[in-house]
C-alpha cells in the first residue's frame, strides 16, 4: 500500500517534472541560438576592426610610395622621411624600402650588415602579384620583435622597381584586442594565412606564434563564415564564430569563441535550483504520502484486517470500534455491524444446532424403540415355532437398526472400505459370504467420506432388496473397488435377480446416491440398468482432490481399466 501511495505522489509530480523538463529544453535551445548569433557577431566585429587596421596601413604605404624621396630612391631624404613616418604611427615599428634583389635601400632605422629580405614569403608574393600583400607571422630582422609583415611594390609604369615594407606590431595588436574586453571564458583569435596565431585573448603568451590545430586548419580558408561547437586548446568547450581569409577584404582569419559553461551558467543554476526544488518537493510528497497514508489509510486498514484475523482465530468479540465520517471509518463501522449480525446468526445457528441434535437424538431413540418393538413382536410371534429363522431375522433387524443409528447420529469415523460396505449390507443379507462378494485393496476413508459411502451402499442394498438381486433367493451382488492417485472407483454389479429396467422417474433414493458425497470428494457416478441386473459405478476422492483436468483424466483411465 505504501508503494501505491508513493506511486500516486509520483503521478502527481510527473506533470510538473515534464513541464520543467520541456521549459529546460526550450530555454537551452533558445540560449544556444542566442550564443551562436553573439559569436557570429563578435567574429564579424573583430574581423572588421582588423580590416580597418590593415586598410589604414595599406593607405599609409600608398602615401609613402607617393613621397618624392621614396619614388626617386634618394637614400638620405628617404631615411629621414621614413623615420618621421614610423615615429608618428604607433602600430608599426619600422618602414623601409628594399630593392628587387631583397637588399634594403632606405628605411626608418639602420639596417644590420648583410641583411636580405628576398627569402620572405611576402616579398615574393608582392613581386609576383604586384599588389599589396599581408604576410605571415615573422620575427623582424630589424627589431627582432614579432610582426605581421605588409608589403607593396613601388611601381614605375607597369614595372616594380622596389618594395615598400612595414609590419604591424603584434604587441600593439594584442593590446588592442585585450582593451576591447572579452568576457570570462570567451576567446578571440587572429591568425595569418598559414594558420599561425598572431593575437589571442586570453593566454596570448601560450598561443601567439603557434599553429591552429590541424583539425581546425580548414576553417582558416573556408568558403563561408560559420558557427560551430569545438573543444578549444585550453580545454574549454566553446561555440565558435569564425571569419575565413577567403572572404573579400579579409586579410586575416578571425574567430570569437563563447564558453558554453559560462553562457549556460544561469540556466545551469536555474536547473540546479529547480532540480533541488523538485527533489525537495518529491521527498516532502513521499513523506506526506507515507505519513498521511499511515494515519488515514494504512492504520484503519490494518485495524480492519486485525479484527478479521481475530475472528478467524475464534475471537468473535473483536470489533474495529471505528466511527466518523471518513470513508474508511464508514467501512469499519459497517464491518462492525456485519460482525454483529454474523455473531447473532452464529448464536442462532448454535441454538438451532442444539435443537436439531436434540431432535435427531429423539428420532434415533424412537427408531431404536421401533426396532425393539418389531423385534419383540417377532420374538413373541415365531421365536419358538421357528427359532432358526427368527435368529436370522433378529440379526438382520439389529444390523438395520445399527445402520440407521449411524445415519441419524452422523458420528462415523475413519474406516476401511470393506468394513463400511459390510456394515451397510449386514441388514440386508444375513450371510454375505453366499450372496455378496467383496474385492478390493485396503483403503481407509475419512469420516466425511465414509458416511456418504455408507448411505449410498445402504440405498443400493435397499433398492436391490426391493427390486433387484437381493430380493431373490439366488441373486448376488459383486462389489469391487480400486484405488489410484487418491481416487477410489467402486463398482456395484447385481446378477441372478429378476429382470431390471430403468425407472421412469427419479425418486429420493436416486437423488441421495447422486448428492451424498461432499463437493471436495469430486464424486462422479453412473448407473447402467441392464436386464440381468444393475451395474453402478462411483468415483470419489479419498484424500485432497487434484486439479479438475487431472481428475477427469484419472477417472477415464480407471473406468476404462474396470471395463476391460
Amino acid at each position: 500500500m505504501r508503494l501505491k501511495l508513493v506511486a500516486v505522489a509520483v503521478a502527481a509530480l510527473a506533470p510538473v517534472v515534464t513541464m520543467l523538463a520541456y521549459n529546460e529544453i526550450a530555454l537551452r535551445h533558445e540560449r544556444n541560438q542566442e550564443v551562436r548569433a553573439s559569436a557570429a557577431q563578435a567574429a564579424r566585429q573583430a574581423s572588421s576592426e582588423v580590416e580597418r587596421i590593415v586598410e589604414g596601413l595599406h593607405a599609409l604605404l600608398v602615401s609613402v610610395s607617393a613621397m618624392p624621396s621614396v619614388r626617386n630612391l634618394d637614400v638620405g631624404a628617404c631615411n629621414a622621411a621614413l623615420k618621421s613616418v614610423a615615429e608618428s604611427i604607433a602600430n608599426i615599428r619600422t618602414i623601409f624600402v628594399v630593392g628587387l634583389d631583397g637588399r634594403p635601400i632606405c628605411g626608418s632605422m639602420p639596417f644590420p650588415e648583410g641583411v636580405v629580405f628576398s627569402d620572405r614569403d611576402y616579398f615574393q608574393e608582392a613581386l609576383k602579384t604586384k599588389n599589396f600583400v599581408v604576410g605571415s607571422y615573422a620575427v623582424s630582422r630589424l627589431s627582432d620583435k614579432p610582426v605581421l609583415p605588409l608589403a607593396m611594390p613601388l611601381m614605375e609604369g607597369d614595372t616594380a622597381k622596389a618594395l615598400i615594407v612595414s609590419g604591424i606590431r603584434l604587441d600593439w595588436l594584442q593590446n588592442r584586442i585585450t582593451e576591447r574586453g572579452v568576457a570570462p571564458g570567451n576567446a578571440v583569435t587572429i591568425a595569418d594565412g598559414k594558420g599561425i596565431i598572431v593575437a589571442r585573448v586570453p593566454l596570448p603568451e601560450q598561443f601567439v606564434g603557434t599553429a591552429i590545430p590541424e583539425e581546425y586548419q580548414r576553417l582558416v580558408h573556408a568558403e563561408q563564415p560559420d558557427v560551430i561547437e569545438i573543444m578549444s586548446q585550453d580545454g574549454t568547450e566553446r561555440i565558435l564564430g569564425y571569419r575565413p581569409i577567403a572572404l573579400p577584404s579579409s586579410p586575416l582569419y578571425v574567430s570569437a569563441g563563447f564558453s558554453k559553461p559560462e553562457a549556460f551558467a544561469p540556466i545551469d543554476r536555474a536547473t540546479l535550483t529547480n532540480t533541488l526544488a523538485i527533489i525537495g518537493g518529491a521527498l516532502f510528497s513521499f513523506a506526506a504520502a507515507i505519513i498521511i497514508g499511515n494515519r488515514f489509510i494504512l492504520v484503519p486498514i490494518s485495524r480492519i484486517a486485525e479484527v478479521m484475523e481475530k475472528w478467524r482465530s475464534g475471537e468473535t468479540t473483536a470489533r474495529t470500534g471505528m466511527t466518523g465520517s471518513d470513508e474508511l471509518d464508514v467501512v469499519g463501522a459497517t464491518f462492525d455491524r456485519l460482525l454483529d449480525e454474523l455473531d447473532e446468526r452464529r448464536h442462532q445457528n448454535e441454538e438451532a444446532e442444539e435443537e436439531r441434535i436434540l431432535l435427531v437424538r429423539e428420532l434415533a431413540h424412537r427408531v431404536k424403540n421401533g426396532f425393539t418393538l418389531v423385534q419383540a413382536i417377532a420374538r413373541q410371534t415365531f421365536s419358538r415355532s421357528d427359532p432358526e429363522r427368527y435368529n436370522s431375522f433378529a440379526e438382520r433387524l439389529a444390523a438395520l437398526a445399527g445402520t440407521y443409528d449411524l445415519i441419524l447420529s452422523r458420528e462415523g469415523s475413519a474406516s476401511p472400505v470393506r468394513e463400511i460396505v459390510s456394515a451397510a449390507l449386514r441388514a440386508h443379507v444375513a450371510s454375505e459370504a453366499e450372496r455378496i462378494r467383496l474385492d478390493g485393496p485396503e483403503v481407509v476413508l475419512p469420516a466425511d467420506i465414509a458416511l456418504p459411502l455408507s448411505l449410498v451402499i445402504h440405498e443400493l442394498a435397499t433398492n436391490a432388496t426391493k427390486y433387484g438381486s437381493l430380493g431373490s433367493e439366488d441373486g448376488t451382488v459383486a462389489i469391487e473397488w480400486k484405488y489410484q492417485d487418491g481416487r477410489v472407483l467402486l463398482l456395484w454389479t447385481e446378477s441372478g435377480g429378476p429382470p431390471v429396467s430403468a425407472p421412469t422417474k427419479r425418486g429420493f433414493g436416486s437423488v441421495l446416491i447422486e448428492r451424498a458425497f461432499p463437493a471436495k470428494a469430486q464424486a462422479r457416478s453412473r448407473s447402467d440398468f441392464r436386464p440381468e441386473g444393475l451395474v453402478f459405478e462411483v468415483i470419489f476422492s479419498a484424500a485432497e482432490p487434484a486439479a479438475k483436468g487431472e481428475v477427469e483424466s484419472s477417472d477415464r483411465d480407471m473406468m476404462h481399466s474396470s471395463k476391460t
